[in-house]
């Protein structure tokens, strides 16, 4: 631009005026498409802690407690649809999706940890907001009463792990008769009493929290306990603990049991 012509934009800048016609005005104003946000607040709910829970190297139902978040947060109404996660694309910040990318509007799928957090940063970077995966307890408090508990009911036998086996093939029968494999378009799943939408449908959604391996004595008490970063736990119509660079569940990285339909993930913003 000339100096003149700076000197004239910057005159009617000065004015609140503009050279750039309203439309265009309009576009470079516009920032990434965001869905509704839901603010959680700290309190405190029962919750089985995720994990992988083990007694004399049988796995074991995982301990119910109370839990609560640790600070006010906000989370995404529904989860990151196809339109959303290719705007990341055409950016060059994110890879693009395994899952269809014909229907803007149905929750992106095939994509891994490692793309959910790439988005997250992409994200952060373009609204000047702190943009993450949520946690176990984040997730399972913003599903609320859409959680489900992944309880066996009943622990194991060393002396008889037939009857486990049962327990667990009993579990997985009745998950794979409710496993929904239909990708509705965001929004239009359900909506639960937080106002939060799409919980244990199709997609199952990443977390930050790191796969837990535990081990009990008889009595319940913890003798050894660490975290395998690089497995996650994704949360769906039930638990699960991915491989953080899986987009197909189908192809592996599910711990145990039925493995997700499909993979996807919604976000928290940080309000501090």
């Amino acid at each position: 631009m000339h100096g003149s012509a700076f000197l004239f934009a910057a005159a009617l800048g000065a004015l609140g005026l503009s050279l750039w016609p309203p439309f265009l005005q309009r576009e470079a104003a516009k920032g990434p498409d965001l869905p509704a946000m839901v603010r959680l607040e700290p309190r405190p709910f029962e919750h089985r802690l995720d994990g992988d829970w083990q007694r004399d190297g049988w796995p074991v139902d995982a301990p119910v407690a109370t839990v609560s978040i640790p600070a006010p947060v906000e989370i995404m109404a529904t989860p990151v649809s196809t339109g959303q996660y290719l705007e990341c694309v055409a950016a060059g910040a994110c890879t693009a999706p395994g899952g269809p990318t014909d229907r803007g509007e149905l929750p992106v799928t095939g994509v891994n940890w490692l793309d959910a957090t790439a988005y997250a940063a992409w994200l952060s970077a373009e609204t000047g907001q702190s943009w993450r995966l949520p946690s176990d307890v984040e997730w399972a408090h913003a599903a609320a009463e859409l959680f489900r508990d992944d309880r066996l009911g009943v622990d194991s036998d060393p002396a008889n792990p037939a009857v486990l086996w049962l327990a667990q093939y009993a579990v997985d029968a009745a998950r794979q008769r409710e496993l929904d494999r239909e990708i509705r378009p965001v929004g239009q799943l359900n909506v639960n009493s937080l106002g939060v939408h799409d919980i244990g449908g199709a997609v199952w959604e990443w977390t930050s929290t790191c796969l837990r391996q535990v081990q009990i004595d008889d009595s319940g008490r913890i003798l050894r306990e660490g975290e395998s970063c690089g497995i996650y736990i994704a949360e769906g119509l039930h638990r699960a603990a991915m491989v953080d660079f899986i987009r197909d569940p189908k192809s592996g990285g599910c711990s145990v049991g039925v493995p997700p339909a499909n993979l996807g993930f919604r976000l928290v913003r940080e309000t501090g």
